[in-house]
């Protein structure tokens, strides 16, 4: 679906979520500005017990003048509205929104499905906010941002809020959201100082003191009661600081699930890693390795977990996360090559770019990723090789003629990747223009004997290695754990998907 799709509905009412947040907000204000831009009758509601109090909210709608309007209900009873209806940042009939008939109706939103999908329907999990999918449907369509004054800083904010002051920041359409819109920062500094009251103040105290502790695994796990987002990471932070506490989770019930933030301070747990873990199949997380956090549906929760308490599943999850790896060091680790099998790397075409050919040496660039950001300086026959899901690696001129063969006709993007959730992007850092890297791309294949021993695991892996100080590769059950012939600790995890089309087993 596209908003043009949604044109032909002359009147149109976006509905916000009972008491919105900024992401609300923004999310809903672009898309009244796009159906304003176009003729549309358009109004911006929401409704529920109460209206708008908390103070930042109330700047932002005074600040960015946002024509949103609130919905009593509870006298008159269900209203019905003209044309379309469509619920932002929320999904018609959930509990978090009071229901409003209308014969049209769409959903734009980034939270887990947690009900079967009406048929006009934008939703992507995945992203930190719902502003960065309205955005984007926005780009899909042409629209200028800037047309606007106040629309951009309404983004930005809304990102800003729903990924705890970015520090949950971790899909690239996000990044590309943030750098890409013009906020003005004053407002946003004005917003953000005006995010804690005095009732919030209290809450973050009161749990500080009712946390849960493993003293075998050296985490913790708080309840806190119903607070902004923004409170769960400010505990979090806290609870960092004391020095028995490796890694924590805090977390807050919602109208229509969980809330909760992740942090950790050592190597060997990926905060972001850890809040995917926590949401797996009735959420959605992630973020950054030190700071992450995520949602769980309500829906989703009740349905796997009928009987069991919100506090004994994070606790249970927490412990089930650390029980699920074994940690291997790549330099100290003794492979038992005798439990594995001998196999060959295939030969298959893979896209490259010849960076220098592109831009000028010397040019500081970001290869913006789903794996990440690369930070590189553009040199003379520096190449980057683009994989079959869309990874990237920057290779020197010599090591690329040595492994890779050129190929003849173009680069067809269907022909060299897969269904890649995020086409790599070199983000010129010196004049902030963007270039999607498959856009210049050509083929080549792998000219050289890659010989490995391999065995699919049996138990989740993590492989740390000596030139790594910052992460560690991952491995989950039915994914490959490898061994190059020549170097017995050179030692490294490949996803299932990618190790039954890239390798074959010799005979």
């Amino acid at each position: 679906m596209r908003l043009s799709d949604l044109e032909q509905y002359d009147a149109i009412t976006i509905q916000c979520h009972d008491n919105p947040d900024a992401d609300a907000l923004a999310s809903g204000y672009g898309l009244y500005c796009y159906f304003k831009s176009k003729g549309n009758m358009v109004r911006l509601v929401y409704s529920g017990r109460n209206k708008i109090q908390k103070s930042n909210l109330c700047l932002m709608v005074d600040k960015l003048k946002l024509p949103v309007e609130y919905i009593d209900v509870s006298e008159t009873g269900v209203m019905e509205v003209e044309g379309l209806l469509i619920t932002v940042d929320c999904q018609y009939g959930s509990g978090n929104v009071t229901g409003l008939k209308a014969k049209n109706v769409a959903v734009i939103d980034h939270h887990q499905l947690d009900r079967e999908a009406i048929g006009m329907c934008v939703i992507n999990p995945n992203l930190g906010s719902c502003a960065t999918l309205v955005w984007k449907l926005l780009q899909e369509e042409g629209f200028d941002i800037g047309s606007d004054p106040y629309l951009g800083t309404a983004l930005y904010y809304g990102l800003y809020t729903d990924t705890n002051q970015f520090s949950e920041l971790y899909n690239p359409l996000d990044m590309d959201m943030r750098e890409a819109v013009n906020a003005d920062k004053g407002l946003i500094t004005l917003f953000r100082n005006s995010n804690i009251s005095l009732k919030e103040l209290e809450i973050a105290g009161i749990a500080l003191i009712r946390y849960s502790y493993n003293n075998d695994y050296e985490f913790a796990v708080i309840k806190a009661q119903p607070c902004d987002p923004n409170i769960l990471g400010l505990i979090s932070d806290f609870l960092l600081q004391v020095d028995a506490i490796k890694t924590c989770v805090v977390f807050n019930e919602v109208n229509d699930g969980f809330k909760f933030s992740v942090r950790s301070c050592i190597w060997e747990v990926n905060a972001s890693e850890l809040a995917e873990f926590l949401a797996e199949g009735i959420g959605s997380g992630g973020g950054h390795y030190e700071k992450a956090g995520g949602f769980i549906s309500m829906k989703l929760y009740e349905e796997r977990y009928p009987t069991l308490h919100s506090e004994g599943y994070f606790n249970n999850r927490m412990t089930q996360y650390f029980d699920s790896y074994e940690l291997i060091y790549a330099d100290q680790y003794e492979a038992d090559i005798h439990m594995m099998q001998q196999y060959a790397k295939r030969r298959i075409p893979v896209g490259y770019v010849k960076l220098d050919e592109l831009l000028p040496v010397e040019t500081l660039v970001t290869i913006r990723t789903m794996e990440g950001d690369i930070d590189i300086k553009i040199e003379e026959d520096l190449h980057v090789i683009i994989g079959i899901r869309g990874e990237v690696e920057a290779v020197c001129g010599e090591k690329f003629r040595t492994c890779y063969q050129p190929l003849e006709g173009d680069y067809g993007v269907q022909d060299y990747l897969g269904k890649p959730d995020y086409i790599p992007v070199i983000k010129n850092r010196i004049d902030g223009k963007d270039m999607l890297l498959t856009d210049y791309a050509m083929g080549c294949i792998s000219v050289r004997d890659e010989n490995i021993y391999a065995m699919p695991l049996e138990r989740g892996v993590k492989v740390f290695v000596p030139q790594w100080k910052n992460k560690y590769m991952t491995g989950k059950v039915g994914d490959y754990l490898a061994v190059r012939c020549e170097d017995y600790h050179d030692i490294f995890v490949v996803a299932r998907e990618i190790f039954l089309k890239a390798y074959e087993q010799k005979v």
